[in-house]
């Protein structure tokens, strides 16, 4: 178990505790990591896998995921997530359990496995993968106004820094590339690029969206002034936004994004600035989902 007690706020610690409990009562033998940084969280996970484990389960939000996903990517060992984070869009788009730690860990003994698409940044000679949506333009902004919010909590703190970078809103000077084709102006509000549907605890960006089917979808929102990108809002919040003339969208396996205030986020983390090439690795990671069936 590789644990982040400190996600969501602290919610990761009782989140820890539940699942641990949980997993000793079902006869399983479980090794807890906890890691003090982000790089030593990784150091951790790579010995966990040395060890060859029965699976790895990892308690925190899509950042702490985010963390070692270049180490769980690309193994045959799998994951059991835990979520303890403010969004847990991962996890929702999975249909995980979002407020019941030990099921979620038990999915660990008893679930079943699904292969899951992974998403992979690249920019500035490095390359970083995700797991759910990669934001460019509006929407990267907002998640930067996110970060410097310490009020309200929860998908609320989101959509207060949605009003604030509205009062800023301008469009953004993209340029499109998409599977090798040649480079095209497309100004715009937004681009995100989604490997699962949503965002920012909930916002279903991507709603077409699907974690295994070896395509990243890219919706693209034309240039908009306040008034129209406020009136976006309740499709966007719904999901309902594809059809409108203003939005466009298509599957795609690799896209080259760049703008001179080009800010890219992805799983709730900065990852780029003025450039990058986001493309999918897929089925690059095994989940244990629940035998009910996935969102």
């Amino acid at each position: 178990m590789i644990a982040n007690p400190r996600s969501g706020k602290g919610r990761g610690a009782s989140a820890t505790e539940a699942a641990v409990v949980a997993l000793g009562d079902a006869g399983a033998e479980v090794d807890v990591h906890i890691g003090a940084s982000a790089a030593d969280t990784r150091r951790l996970t790579v010995l966990a896998l040395a060890a060859r484990p029965d699976a790895i389960i990892v308690v925190g939000g899509d950042g702490t995921l985010s963390e070692i996903l270049s180490e769980l990517a690309g193994t045959e060992v799998p994951l059991a997530l835990v979520p303890a984070g403010t969004g847990n869009d991962f996890a929702r788009a999975l249909g995980l359990p979002r407020h019941d730690p030990a099921a979620a860990a038990l999915l660990a003994l008893h679930g079943v496995r699904r292969r899951i698409d992974v998403g992979e940044i690249e920019a500035g000679g490095r390359i970083t993968p995700f797991l759910t949506v990669a934001a460019l333009g509006f929407d990267a902004k907002v998640s930067d106004r996110t970060n410097l919010l310490r009020w309200p909590r929860g998908a609320a703190r989101y959509y207060l820094a949605i009003l604030v970078e509205v009062v800023r809103l301008r469009p953004t000077r993209f340029r499109l590339a998409c599977d090798g084709e040649s480079g095209r102006e497309a100004p715009g509000t937004l681009v995100a690029v989604g490997n699962t549907v949503s965002y920012g605890g909930g916002m279903p960006i991507c709603p077409e969206a699907r974690p295994d089917d070896g395509l990243l979808d890219v919706v693209h929102v034309a240039p908009l002034g306040r008034a129209r990108l406020l009136a976006l809002f309740p499709l966007l919040l719904r999901g309902r936004h594809l059809a409108r003339p203003e939005v466009s969208h298509r599957r795609v396996g690799e896209i080259a994004v760049s703008a001179p205030d080009l800010v890219v986020y992805a799983d709730g983390e900065r990852i780029a600035e003025k450039e990058c090439t986001i493309r999918v690795r897929p089925g690059a990671l095994t989940v244990m989902v629940p035998r009910e069936g996935t969102a």
